[in-house]
């Protein structure tokens, strides 16, 4: 019978209440932009340490990389109108991201995963639904490397990738080498900008 946590399972509840107390201060009277942006920096250092704790690494498969942990921003169906980001671990290769496949958001047990649909059901987020919640018009990542509107993945070591290669063993293709901004506009063009930093994986509200 196993008596005592380990270090790593200590500091997993740790970061855990450090989250729920992070969230806890979000004020519910702040104006939506700033809600969007602190909810933004919650679920980015979310999948951040969800990266440090589930290493995708495998020796037998040449794409692993394919599936490190992964925040991306999609533009919702053309009808509807707006932007939406959903967090997922590509298991299955395919390039979009699957409601099975997606991370939940530790409070409220919901996929933090959308369609191009942008509907908030009963087991999703509805804070990744950027321009429906929050007015957010435009989304702008200075580390863009993809032709969509961008995507911050993160390695097992704090290393961040703004891509995920489609080629075998190019693991460290796309690593971010400096400073990542992203900026969100609402529509009265005010905005927030959130860093990310190379090498350590900081992240804060700017």
């Amino acid at each position: 019978m196993k008596k005592s946590l380990s270090l790593f399972e200590l500091l997993f509840v740790v970061l855990i209440i450090s989250f729920v107390s992070y969230s806890y201060k979000i004020n519910p009277n702040l104006e939506n932009l700033e809600i969007a942006t602190q909810k933004l920096v919650f679920y980015l250092k979310y999948t951040r340490y969800q990266a440090l704790i589930d290493n995708q690494y495998d020796n037998n498969d040449p794409l692993w990389h394919k599936k490190r942990w992964t925040l991306k921003f999609f533009n919702c169906s053309k009808n509807i109108g707006g932007i939406y980001y959903s967090i997922y671990s590509d298991k299955n290769k395919k390039g979009h991201p699957n409601l099975k496949e997606s991370l939940k958001d530790p409070l409220t047990n919901k996929y933090i995963y959308s369609s191009n649909k942008c509907k908030e059901t009963y087991n999703t987020s509805k804070y990744v639904l950027l321009t429906k919640q929050f007015d957010i018009k435009k989304i702008d990542i200075s580390c863009n490397s993809t032709s969509g509107l961008g995507q911050i993945s993160f390695g097992n070591r704090t290393e961040i990738y703004t891509k995920l290669s489609s080629y075998e063993n190019k693991s460290n293709k796309y690593q971010l080498m400096q400073e990542c901004i992203i900026t969100l506009f609402d529509s009265n063009l005010k905005s927030k900008k959130i860093s990310v930093s190379p090498i350590t994986g900081y992240i804060e509200q700017l």
